[in-house]
């Protein structure tokens, strides 16, 4: 029966009474197939007229040779009409009800095209054609009634076929509408999944460009700082400057690397290894705080977890970037002062990590280092999305504190 309508690009085509209907204003170009349908429903459309004229024919009291040729020559034209039922599906139904009234030849070319108004619009309005085309019927039944078989049998045989191609049409148009709805359904998942993507993507480079600040401060205040000590101490022994400058130059590979990875996954679209950025967690923290004291800052440290391997390792990350920010600070706003460093917390209890040094004392010192204010805000940011508070101030006792406090849940591994 007929096929589905197709727009010049293979896309359904929209009835005039949808909400994007071009009603008839553009050609409809068939493909393939409709092609096929619509040569499949002219034939048969055709050969039933013919089948239907010639049962008439046999009849007792076959009808006159004048109302036969009109019969062929009208149900000829009905047949033709199909062709045009793709565009014009409703004019072509009313007037092969018209052709209908007397009519062998074009009966079964009717019922297509009932068949296609109920495929292509809405219900009111294949109800209309439906009972157009009804009342054409019962103008044949009056006009050449059967013989041997009552009006009532035949009008409602008539009633009983248009309901069922009626009732056929619906069914297609349905089943076509809900296909539409899940392509529609599958083209918004897609891009929605893509938006997804695209949002995990740009919320990871963040995260990385967070990283890269937290490292990349760590490694070049330390560079800045014997780079000044040279600069400011010329006249020192051969040991401490080579010290110092081995310490710049491994400072200075170090942050290069760093950098190297991270611009590396940047330039991945965020889909590189995990396993090449830098991941520090509460382990690495004896190391970060060795570290500072090889670059001139006196460290008190005090470890009051039993081991900080255990600590979950969002959690250590976050924890070893508090404590990684506050030496970064103390180098640069308070040099020659003893930071203290205070680690404790348990399972169940939650992490608390904490850093206190007194204020500078009085003297010259290098120029500070610049720095642009945000690494206490993107330490805050970092802690609330953990799930934990930051506090960081000045104490009664005149001792600058940062202290985080982190979650640790019972039980979760690390």
């Amino acid at each position: 029966m007929p096929g589905q309508l197709l727009g010049h690009r293979g896309e359904p085509e929209r009835g005039p009474d949808s909400a994007t209907a071009t009603a008839g204003r553009r050609r409809i170009r068939r493909s393939l197939r409709d092609w096929a349908v619509d040569l499949a429903c002219f034939l048969l459309s055709v050969a039933g007229g013919l089948v239907f004229v010639g049962v008439a024919l046999e009849e007792a009291s076959p009808p006159s040779d004048l109302l036969v040729f009109a019969d062929v020559a009208a149900g000829s034209v009905g047949c033709l009409l199909l062709w045009w039922r793709r565009r014009w599906p409703v004019a072509v139904a009313l007037l092969l009800a018209a052709i209908g009234c007397f009519s062998d030849m074009g009966s079964v070319a009717v019922m297509i095209a009932l068949f296609t108004v109920a495929v292509h619009r809405r219900l009111p309005t294949v109800l209309v054609v439906a009972a157009v085309q009804l009342a054409g019927f019962a103008v044949y039944c009056a006009l050449r009634p059967v013989d041997d078989v009552p009006v009532p049998v035949v009008a409602g045989f008539g009633l009983v076929v248009t309901a069922a191609v009626v009732a056929w049409g619906m069914f297609v148009r349905a089943s076509r509408q809900l296909v539409l709805s899940l392509q529609e359904r599958a083209v918004r998942a897609e891009n929605e999944q893509q938006l997804r993507v695209e949002q995990a993507r740009d919320t990871e480079r963040t995260r990385i460009a967070r990283e890269m600040h937290d490292v990349l401060a760590h490694r070049l205040s330390l560079l800045s700082m014997h780079a000044g000590a040279l600069e400011f101490r010329p006249d020192a022994p051969a040991a401490e400057v080579a010290q110092a400058a081995g310490v710049v130059r491994a400072s200075a590979r170090h942050a290069l690397e760093d950098l190297r990875e991270v611009i590396g996954v940047l330039r991945s679209g965020g889909d590189g290894d995990p396993g090449t950025r830098p991941q520090p967690t509460l382990a690495d923290v004896p190391v970060l705080v060795e570290e500072s004291r090889r670059a001139g800052v006196r460290v008190r440290a005090e470890y009051r977890v039993p081991e900080l391997a255990t600590v979950p390792c969002g959690v250590g990350r976050s924890a070893y970037r508090v404590l990684q920010e506050g030496l970064t600070n103390v180098r640069k706003h308070a040099p020659g002062t003893v930071a203290t460093v205070l680690v404790e917390g348990g399972p169940g209890a939650g992490l608390v990590v904490e850093l206190r040094n007194p204020a500078p004392a009085g003297g010259e010192n290098a120029a500070p280092l610049p720095g642009g204010g945000t690494g206490l805000v993107g330490l805050l940011e970092r802690v609330s999305l953990a799930g934990g508070h930051l506090a960081h101030g000045w104490t009664p006792d005149g001792e600058f504190r940062l202290r985080a406090e982190l979650p640790w849940p019972a039980g979760q591994p690390a």
